[in-house]
C-alpha cells in the first residue's frame, strides 16, 4: 500500500526535514512567471481579467526572457503581488525605487 508524503516526513530526522524545507524555500525564492502564478493557483484567464488583458498576452508574458519592469510590475500586481527590485552587492542589498509604482 503507498504511503502519503506527510507519513514519510513524519518519520525522517528533523534534520533532514528541515534541509527540504529550505531547499523548497530556494526554489521557490527563484520561480519562473508561469510557475508563479501556478502556485497561486490561478489561471491565465484569471490574471489576463486583472490585466485587463486577454490569455494569449498572459501567455507570452509569462514566456519572456526580456521585458520592461512596468510590464512584469503589472504581471505581478495582477497576482496579488508587488514588485520590489533588488540590487544585491557583496556587503549589502540595496532596494532601487525609480521604478515604484506611483498610484
Amino acid at each position: 500500500m503507498a504511503k502519503s508524503f506527510k507519513t514519510l516526513e513524519e518519520k525522517m530526522p528533523a534534520e533532514r526535514r528541515a534541509r527540504i524545507k529550505a531547499r523548497v524555500q530556494e526554489l521557490l525564492d527563484e520561480i519562473a512567471l508561469q510557475e508563479l502564478r501556478q502556485s497561486l493557483n490561478l489561471t491565465q484567464e484569471q490574471v489576463a481579467e486583472a490585466l485587463q488583458s486577454n490569455q494569449a498576452t498572459v501567455s507570452k508574458l509569462e514566456r519572456q526572457s526580456d521585458m520592461y519592469i512596468s510590464s512584469l510590475q503589472k504581471f505581478v500586481v495582477a497576482l496579488g503581488g508587488q514588485l520590489k527590485l533588488v540590487a544585491s552587492f557583496p556587503d549589502r542589498d540595496v532596494v532601487i525605487s525609480q521604478f515604484n509604482q506611483h498610484q
